[in-house]
């Protein structure tokens, strides 16, 4: 603090330019690339801008909401979605219900424009503008025709990640709703690029994300169908009941309803069980998810309250009723560990405990380095927080002085990681070490060509991914 000023005259203080701290860079801040009902702020268009947000409230505000699903019927009264399956709306929700905070959105279009991989990879260009996000989530590429585009987009990702500092890409399997042995290997043999920098997750979820409340009979588009089907359907009671039942049937449709057709949908609601189905089956279509968007809420929430070390597994999931597929023990040994390496992480439900994430691996899982995500994020976290604070120090005078500070300032870094259990080791000395200096990491040569070099060694925290336990029977001692 300067000296209080007491006589009249001139007070100099001699305030540092350097920082005296590293501030620890956020570690879960998801970018969602999607399309979106609007795209602007105050008259501004945000197509392809990236934009933060902090709530589903602003999500509101400047993308808008959901689209309306569409269902046609069969004969037999079966729905089909045939509406495009626009998911970043949901899979906003499906966020935020899981612990998700502040993140970006860049909006590739609208529910009229295409649903394509050239428009969802080309948002990566822009997302390059923002040092901030982390975290990459591309929900609608799982909705994309075929195997293939969704590939396209997940290599951009992944490609993407390896430009930018401190960035992980989260994603779905195609088709992921189907056994492993029809998705899993299409999967594996189309991604590619820096796998360390990508986790998969297997397989998706069936969710509450859309009740039945929240769709009607005009989320069906051939309503002729409809009112045959449920005609068709209406129990043989007495024929007073029967004449009242089908004459409320014979109102669905445009021009046909004396009600509001919200009380038209109650009263089906009520007296028609073949009504009731049908929802059913249309919302159970809507809320099998991918569940990408859930995963980074749980990456959210685990670095909040334990740190980036802590690996985000082992936890529950919000909003889900249970997996689309239930993995055993065998069928989760090849997901895990793969001969080909590419290792998928996977969504049980355990008796008692509830459907968990269970999986800690990139999809590098063969990497005795790379293997366990929390161990590729740690190191993510750690260099880009360095890198950023060190870069006050160009242009700097490289000498003994500076390299102290330099030291200095990453030593005491890293002893607050260390201290909140984010390195192995018993003293600091055992958990990490910074060299820097001559004849320690410079020659006189570096000195001349204005290189500084500083070398940086940790023990990282690697998950309990197997615990053995040996039982042994001890004989009766007399």
């Amino acid at each position: 603090m300067p000296t209080p000023a007491k006589t009249p005259g001139v007070y100099i203080a001699e305030i540092s330019p350097l920082p005296d701290s590293i501030v620890e860079v956020a570690t879960a801040v998801p970018a969602f690339v999607g399309h979106t009902e609007k795209a602007e702020f105050e008259g501004r268009p945000l197509r392809n801008k990236p934009w933060r947000i902090a709530s589903l409230s602003q999500f509101h505000d400047w993308f808008g909401f959901g689209p309306t699903p569409v269902f046609e019927l069969d004969a037999t009264g079966a729905a089909t979605m045939t509406s495009v399956r626009y998911r970043m709306y949901l899979a906003l929700q499906f966020y935020f219900q899981n612990g998700g905070g502040p993140c970006w959105i860049v909006s590739v279009g609208s529910y009229e424009d295409e649903l394509s991989s050239k428009a969802l990879s080309g948002a990566f260009s822009e997302l390059e503008k923002e040092p901030e996000p982390t975290l990459l989530v591309v929900p609608e590429a799982v909705s994309l025709a075929s195997a293939d585009e969704c590939a396209n987009v997940q290599n951009a990702a992944i490609l993407h990640a390896a430009r930018m500092p401190n960035r992980f890409a989260i994603l779905d399997v195609f088709d992921g709703f189907k056994e492993p042995d029809e998705c899993i290997d299409p999967f594996r043999e189309k991604v590619t690029g820096r796998l360390d920098l990508a986790a998969a997750y297997y397989p998706w979820l069936k969710t509450t994300l859309v009740s039945s409340n929240e769709l009607t009979f005009e989320n069906i588009s051939n309503l002729g169908v409809l009112r045959k089907v449920l005609t068709e359907a209406v129990p043989r009671a007495r024929e007073a009941k029967v004449k009242e039942a089908k004459a409320m049937i014979a109102r669905i449709g445009p021009g046909r309803v004396a009600l509001e057709p919200s009380s038209l949908h109650k009263q089906l609601y009520v007296s028609s069980p073949k009504y009731v189905r049908i929802l059913e089956s249309m919302r159970d279509q809507i809320n099998l998810f991918p569940p990408s968007a859930a995963l980074a809420g749980v990456y959210v929430t685990v670095d909040d309250a334990r740190g980036v070390w802590k690996s985000p597994s082992g936890v529950g999931m919000k909003g889900v009723v249970g997996p689309a597929v239930n993995i055993t023990d065998g069928a989760q040994e090849d997901l895990n560990i793969s001969i080909s390496g590419k290792s998928v992480n996977t969504i049980r439900t355990f008796l008692g405990e509830g459907t968990l994430v269970w999986g800690a691996h990139t999809l590098d899982g063969n990497s005795p380095i790379w293997r366990y995500l929390s161990v590729r994020r740690t190191i993510s976290m750690l260099d880009e927080s360095i890198r950023r604070a060190t870069k006050i120090y160009a242009f700097e005078p490289n000498v003994s002085a500076t390299w102290m500070s330099i030291k200095s300032r990453i030593g005491n870094f890293l002893n607050g990681i260390w201290s909140r259990g984010g390195l192995v080791g018993q003293t600091p000395g055992e958990a990490y070490g910074v060299q820097v200096g001559l004849e320690e990491t410079m020659v006189p040569q570096d000195i001349q060509d204005g290189i500084l070099r500083v070398s940086v060694q940790v023990a990282l925290v690697r998950p309990v991914e197997f615990i053995v336990i040996h039982f042994q029977q001890q004989m009766e001692k007399s």
